[in-house]
């Protein structure tokens, strides 16, 4: 998918997101607490903070609560299972569970994950790429994500042609 494709498709979902509460009262429907402090963890080190908002601040662990919640059973159960097995392999590896390890050690699992190739890691592999796609989808929906995707006017004011023989009336 080229740049110009991602931009359509990112715009035409962002008006599909809901709009969710911003107050400190909000709840996970599916999430307990320490797997909502495991995504929010993971999704900020798929896209961090940097001179730009990262997962954390466009609350992409709420959308991913909201969508499993809603979606298929099917789903759910694998990000559960993947949850679950990145704090196994975390207190395996680390002897903590992901969110308690540092900085390094967090992104050093990730990057085991990512490579893949290992059949002892394969379910953290496919785990992580199903919860990159999730971020990366959700976060470029959000307020957020779209106007990281249009700083510096990356997004045309219009798709439209602008040849003065093709504008209408």
């Amino acid at each position: 998918m080229n740049r110009r494709d991602l931009i359509l498709v990112t715009a035409s979902v962002a008006g599909a997101l809901p709009v969710l509460p911003q107050t400190a009262a909000w709840k996970p429907k599916i999430f307990d607490g320490h797997q909502n402090d495991t995504v929010i963890a993971l999704t900020e080190l798929i896209i961090p903070a940097t001179d730009t908002p990262g997962a954390k601040a466009a609350q992409v662990n709420r959308y991913i609560d909201l969508l499993l919640a809603d979606g298929p059973a099917g789903e759910r159960e694998r990000f559960f299972d993947g949850l679950a097995f990145l704090d196994g392999y975390s207190i395996r590896q680390h002897k903590a569970p992901f969110v308690k390890l540092t900085a390094a050690q967090q992104t050093a699992v990730l990057e085991t994950f990512d490579r893949g190739g290992d059949a002892a890691v394969e379910p953290g592999h496919r785990f992580f790429r199903m919860a990159k796609q999730l971020t990366s989808r959700i976060y470029y929906a959000t307020e957020i994500g779209f106007r990281e995707l249009n700083k510096g006017g990356r997004v045309p004011s219009s798709y439209g042609c602008s040849h003065p023989e093709h504008k209408n009336g």
